[in-house]
């Protein structure tokens, strides 16, 4: 089964090798027809705390590495400017 792969932005860094990053992802109303966001926290292990707070990152769905992470931090997307 292929693992899954999310994108979304920093909103802490403040763990060491933990970063928390907010999915946000778009739905239609089921009554109203009307497209909302909706979004969630994912826990991602980053093990050379390269990420910062704003950043934008791409995790990868992993075996249980604590009680909230299951999720890894793509390097190889690194957005810096």
């Amino acid at each position: 089964m292929p693992k899954r792969i999310l994108s979304g932005i920093v909103i802490s860094s403040n763990s060491n090798k933990t970063i928390v990053v907010k999915v946000t992802r778009r739905v239609k109303h089921k009554l109203y027809k009307k497209i909302i966001s909706r979004s969630k926290n994912y826990h991602a292990h980053d093990e050379k705390n390269i990420y910062k707070t704003g950043d934008r990152v791409s995790i990868i769905e992993s075996k249980p590495i604590s009680k909230l992470k299951t999720w890894l931090a793509l390097e190889n997307n690194l957005e810096k400017n």
